[in-house]
């Protein structure tokens, strides 16, 4: 699992309890885009999503880390100051791909990152990862 990776205009490190704030910024501020994206297929983000929710989701998202199940990873800006969104890396459930990778950028992040992200992510799953068969939910390709 790598631990820190980056482009130029962000950072990807895994996600703590600690980035609970941000992360919830971030989904919150979102919450049309990201409903439109993942709600029909992930029922994500739903209507209840609290700072309380983020903060079990969040936990649950390292607990899964500390036991290589799957992980979760927090772009941010390169200082780290804010957050762009989130990639989480599955096991695929269906047994027709390796993975399942879910990323997102904010809305209101710089115009034409989310491009930059999704060439990374793609790039990054495939060649740092020992995966082969890839499924994007919620992007085309």
């Amino acid at each position: 699992m790598p631990t820190l990776v980056a482009g130029l205009r962000f950072r990807i490190r895994p996600i703590t309890v600690h980035d609970v704030v941000k992360d919830y910024g971030a989904v919150h501020g979102s919450l049309d885009r990201l409903r439109g994206r993942f709600g029909p297929e992930w029922g994500w983000p739903d209507g209840e999503f609290t700072l309380e929710q983020a903060l079990i989701d969040v936990a649950w998202m390292q607990k899964e880390a500390q036991l290589r199940r799957s992980f979760s990873y927090v772009v941010t800006t390169p200082d780290e100051l804010h957050q762009y969104g989130r990639i989480q890396v599955a096991p695929c459930d269906d047994g027709e791909c390796d993975a399942v990778v879910v990323f997102w950028v904010r809305d209101g992040a710089p115009r034409g990152l989310e491009a930059e992200v999704e060439e990374f992510v793609r790039q990054w799953v495939t060649t740092a990862w020992p995966f082969t068969t890839v499924r994007f939910p919620g992007h085309s390709g």
